[in-house]
């Protein structure tokens, strides 16, 4: 997804509610009642994503620990949708939700107290980026990505987990 689209799904509720209602028609995003048990699951395999990445080589295995990273992300992200009713079969339904109800439009000095509580367009913009890489890694030839890139991603999908985990702790 590209920058201007999610700048319109942020800015224009008309925009992301089409998205949300289109998802919803064809069966990519589903209404349903909140199961405390699903969302821990998520949470848990989120959890097992990051000790998988931790657990092989980053070296040997990179194109597998930016699949394993991405993973962590998404199941991270399931679980927060999860939390106000929905579950979603696709990636952009998932983000969809995620704007809908954990992103707050603030300042930068709004967003120091209540960083941990909401997610913000950095947060946003990680997403997209841990799948986009998630599909280099899955799809190309290649099985060697940058050692510094790769130990960044780790770095910020811990974050990401960390930040799901502590806004589903504060609901």
């Amino acid at each position: 997804m590209d920058e201007q689209k999610l700048n319109l799904l942020i800015k224009r509720k008309s925009f992301l509610d089409k998205r949300i209602n289109f998802y919803l028609k064809n069966k990519l995003l589903f209404k349903q009642k909140i199961v405390v048990g699903e969302v821990k699951g998520h949470l848990e395999k989120s959890q097992h994503n990051l000790n998988f990445i931790s657990d092989i080589s980053q070296d040997a295995y990179s194109d597998w620990v930016i699949t394993g990273c991405y993973y962590a992300v998404y199941h991270a992200a399931l679980a927060l949708i999860l939390s106000k009713g929905y579950f979603s079969k696709n990636h952009d339904a998932t983000l969809c939700v995620l704007i809908r109800e954990f992103f707050l439009n603030i300042n930068k000095d709004e967003i120091k107290m209540i960083n941990r509580l909401f997610l913000d367009k950095e947060d946003l913009n990680f997403y997209i980026s841990s799948k986009e890489k998630r599909e280099d890694a899955s799809y190309s030839g290649k099985s060697h990505f940058n050692k510094d890139s790769v130990a960044e991603l780790i770095k910020k999908t811990k974050m990401f987990v960390d930040k799901i985990e502590g806004i589903l702790n504060e609901n």
